[in-house]
């Protein structure tokens, strides 16, 4: 028996953007590679100023300051193999870089020294990461920090011989400004992508909660309604019988063909109703079977070809035999609304093709109609968006949800040859090979 498509199955949907605590995992991740840069060009400097240039540092303290800095990189890297960040962690990432600088700083000439200008990187890597109070507890703490070097510092002594011959201290900001523009552009462009997916993540679930709110709502009219259309086709089941056995009538033999059909119309139109009571709330577990899909397919195609004989149609599942889709009760509703829409658009003929897609049963409904417009393609599967006026436009949106429910997509285009094809991709959920 046939599952409604509004049946009131709850579902997950895939989106391409990242969570907010994802997008600071990754932040996360971005300040160790710099923290790693910065020990590395720490060590590097404190090496050639003191043994290349004969600079006078105290390379005990700086280097140990390094080595604890690299420590603390490490720490942190610990807690990004789980996937999670501890609350704070940025904000204690950034201190303890800080930290680090205005040691270092102050064992190498405090203000003085041309390498104060990274204190600008930690600020704005704090004004884009943490919220404003906490940006601006980083502001305070390097302006106290600046204040303090300058008055409290180690002094740094350049050797005159190499002074005169090289201005040690204009070098040193030509290098800490090169140095800040890189790393700015390098990481700032990388931080603001993620944020770009935290924001597409965000903007994703709140048109998923739009979609899940059409689809309740449309569920519960398409409950209510079937309870009042039982009454009014029992009726009309009752009333086709008695015309049926009318002596009088019985004796035309093109009208008791046309009583026939409609029984059948009724008969159908009763078990979709019944389908809707019968599996409105139905739990996403109990329809998690799998269904063979060429069967699924061809009987599909057997009653389109009872039901609308005006419309002939072409099927070629034969690629498919012997795999298996999800049995969601709402699947084949959905291919039905698909060629519901392309009879409309192509009374002259439809056709149903299924092949495969990597792992993917692809199913193709092809018409030879007008096919779609720019902003039809754009706007595939979004509720309510149709050409043909209000209370349309609902089948594309379901297929839509259908196909997200399922792990899987729907795309459509215009045909080269004329007309439009609709393509639904399903994960297969096992094959066996056809007798």
């Amino acid at each position: 028996m046939d599952a409604p498509l509004l049946a009131l199955t709850p579902h997950t949907t895939r989106t391409t953007g990242r969570s907010t605590q994802q997008v600071v995992v990754e932040n996360m991740r971005l300040l160790n590679q710099l923290r790693w840069i910065a020990v590395g060009g720490q060590v590097a400097a404190i090496l050639a100023a003191s043994l290349g240039l004969g600079v006078p540092l105290p390379l005990g303290p700086m280097l140990a300051i390094a080595a604890l800095l690299a420590l603390g990189n490490l720490l942190f890297a610990s807690t990004l193999r789980t996937a999670w960040v501890v609350p704070g962690e940025l904000l204690l990432a950034l201190l303890l870089d800080m930290a680090a600088l205005t040691a270092q700083l102050y064992l190498s000439g405090g203000t003085n020294n041309p390498f104060v200008s990274l204190y600008l990187l930690q600020i704005v890597l704090g004004a884009i990461l943490l919220p404003a109070s906490r940006a601006w507890l980083l502001v305070v703490l390097s302006v106290v920090a600046f204040v303090f070097l300058t008055f409290n510092h180690l002094p740094l002594a350049l050797p005159p011989a190499v002074d005169r011959k090289l201005d040690l201290r204009l070098l040193g900001e030509e290098i800490a400004f090169v140095m800040v523009a890189v790393l700015l552009v390098a990481f700032m462009t990388r931080i603001i992508r993620n944020l770009r997916a935290r924001e597409l993540y965000v903007a994703e679930l709140r048109r998923s909660a739009a979609e899940e709110d059409s689809i309740v709502r449309m569920g519960l009219f398409a409950s209510g309604a079937a309870h009042e259309l039982g009454t009014p086709l029992s009726s009309l089941s009752v009333l086709i019988g008695d015309w049926q056995r009318d002596p009088a009538l019985s004796r035309d033999p093109a009208f008791l063909e046309e009583l026939g059909d409609a029984r059948r119309a009724v008969e159908r139109c009763r078990e979709i109703v019944s389908d809707i009571l019968d599996t409105s709330g139905q739990t996403r577990g109990e329809a998690m079977a799998s269904v063979e899909a060429a069967g699924l397919l061809e009987g599909l195609v057997a009653d389109w070809r009872e039901m609308r004989e005006s419309v002939p149609i072409a099927c070629d599942v034969a690629h498919v035999r012997g795999l298996r889709v999800p049995a969601e009760p709402a699947l084949r509703q959905a291919l039905w609304s698909l060629l519901d829409n392309a009879g409309e658009a192509s009374p002259g003929g439809i056709g149903l093709r299924a092949g495969i897609r990597g792992e993917r049963l692809v199913i193709d409904v092809v018409d030879r109609g007008r096919g779609f417009t720019r902003q039809q393609l754009d706007e595939l599967g979004l509720a309510g968006r149709s050409n043909k006026g209000p209370g349309h436009g609902l089948g594309l949106f379901l297929a839509a949800s259908v196909a997200r429910r399922l792990g899987g997509e729907l795309t459509a285009r215009n045909r080269r040859e004329g007309g439009a094809s609709v393509r639904i991709a399903l994960p297969l959920v096992g094959a066996e090979a056809s007798a």
